[in-house]
């Protein structure tokens, strides 16, 4: 269901052109192929697009996310808890609570073997943050915000 399920996702893509949708629909496929029963929680806001993956629908158990910036143009592949997952060979970035990211240059650059690994440990890291069992859902697209801020062509 979900992994099809692209209508408003392509719509939310749309201002990034060709290169960048190319490399976030690649990393969307990605996860979706390691964790098909994770839902996908999208987030269309003013400064950035953000897919994120969870048990749940809800972004405090989302285990990694794509995040495209409006104005930069970059594409994130990151975790929502992060500082909490072991990264052995310091490939994320950022220094807060909770966020880390690698940048995605490119799918040749991307280093999904390693990329694996921190999923996996990442998404063990997020089950283990649902109390409640019911709130787990499988394999759901569901777009949570919209931004009513007008979309402009992304420009790098």
């Amino acid at each position: 269901m979900s992994k099809e399920e692209t209508k408003d996702l392509l719509k939310f893509l749309s201002p990034f052109g060709d290169e960048l949708t190319d490399r976030a629909l690649w990393l969307r496929e990605f996860i979706w192929d390691l964790y098909p029963d994770a839902n996908e929680l999208i987030y269309d806001n003013y400064n950035a697009l953000a897919i994120g993956w969870s048990p749940t629908d809800r972004v405090g158990h989302t285990f990694c996310s794509i995040a495209l910036g409006r104005t930069s143009g970059n594409v994130h592949f990151g975790f929502y808890w992060g500082s909490e997952i072991e990264d052995p060979k310091k490939l994320l970035i950022g220094n807060g609570n909770q966020y880390r990211y690698t940048l995605v240059k490119s799918k040749k650059d991307f280093p999904k073997t390693y990329i694996k690994k921190l999923v996996k440990d990442a998404y063990k890291n997020s089950l283990a943050k649902v109390k409640d069992p019911k709130q787990i859902k499988k394999g759901e697209t569901i777009t949570k915000s919209i931004s009513a801020a007008k979309r402009k062509k992304v420009t790098r």
